[in-house]
């Protein structure tokens, strides 16, 4: 039971270091406004005039954010010409280990549980 809960920690920590940045870049008020609009459009993608109008922020506003985003592994990016889309996927980005971090750290919080 020991070793099982040593190993458990090891995993939530590297699952700190790999999603940190994911996890500061989502942390921003406007880079949640960015997701927002981007989870209300289809999933083909949306362009940054989109999100501006969406988000009432400025383009190079919004393209500085989706560049955090972007490098943080939270949103992907698709070129069609000259034109850029930004969408989200749950094969190209970090959302996946991120789901499983949290589900290992409530995992970890409900052994706690039963222990008391």
């Amino acid at each position: 039971m020991k070793r099982e809960c040593e190993e458990r920690l090891a995993q939530i920590a590297s699952g700190f270091r790999e999603c940190r940045n994911a996890f500061t870049a989502i942390g921003d008020e406007t880079r949640q406004l960015i997701l927002l609009a981007l989870l209300e459009s289809d999933l083909a993608g949306i362009r940054v005039g989109e999100i501006a109008q969406k988000t009432h922020l400025t383009r190079p506003s919004v393209s500085h954010h989706l560049q955090i985003l972007k490098e943080a592994g939270i949103v992907a990016m698709r070129p069609e010409g000259t034109k850029n889309y930004y969408y989200l996927s749950a094969d190209e980005t970090q959302w996946k280990e991120m789901k499983e971090l949290i589900g290992l750290i409530y995992t970890s919080i409900q052994h706690m549980g039963a222990k008391e």
